[in-house]
């Protein structure tokens, strides 16, 4: 998902190079993952996330729930057509192998170390993260219907609009 919104001048930007702020102005979503519930890759991300980050740093909601579907549709991105996540870092949506460094920032250790992959070429670490994304569904299939998280770590989703608007 190469999302694309427009800017003052009418050009298109990817959603990375978007501010949180000119979208969301009623408050910036922080540390907020929105993926495809419907992906099981996506799914077992999530699922992995969970169960590494014991502080709750990092919430969810799927490009399906009507919070995902703001989300994308602000951001430019169809949210019926996801292929790819994108997560909130201090007030910038991230996409692609960016938003895994992210992630992988808030993790405890030693688990932040992956992200040393973040010196390798942007362009190399995208084009491995498209090649995964393009066959997600064929690796571990697609749900008819979105995840639903245990109930004990269900209060780390977000699924309907927050009445502020935030997170």
């Amino acid at each position: 998902m190469q999302g694309h919104t427009k800017d003052a001048t009418g050009e298109g930007k990817r959603a990375d190079q978007v501010h949180s702020r000119d979208v969301f102005p009623e408050g910036v979503p922080d540390g907020l993952m929105v993926f495809d519930g419907l992906c099981n890759f996506c799914s077992t991300q999530v699922r992995l996330v969970l169960h590494l980050d014991n502080a709750g740093v990092i919430r969810f909601t799927s490009i399906q729930s009507p919070f995902g579907r703001r989300i994308a549709e602000r951001l430019g991105i169809d949210p019926d057509d996801p292929s790819t996540f994108l997560f909130f870092d201090r007030g910038q949506p991230l996409e692609a192998s960016d938003a895994v460094i992210a992630i992988m920032r808030r993790l405890p250790r030693p688990w932040r170390w992956l992200s040393v992959v973040n010196v390798l070429p942007r362009r190399l670490r995208d084009a491995a993260y498209r090649l995964l994304a393009r066959n997600r569904y064929r690796l571990l299939g697609r749900r008819e219907t979105c995840m639903i998280p245990p109930p004990h770590l269900r209060e780390r989703f977000i699924d309907a609009v927050p009445p502020s608007g935030r997170p």
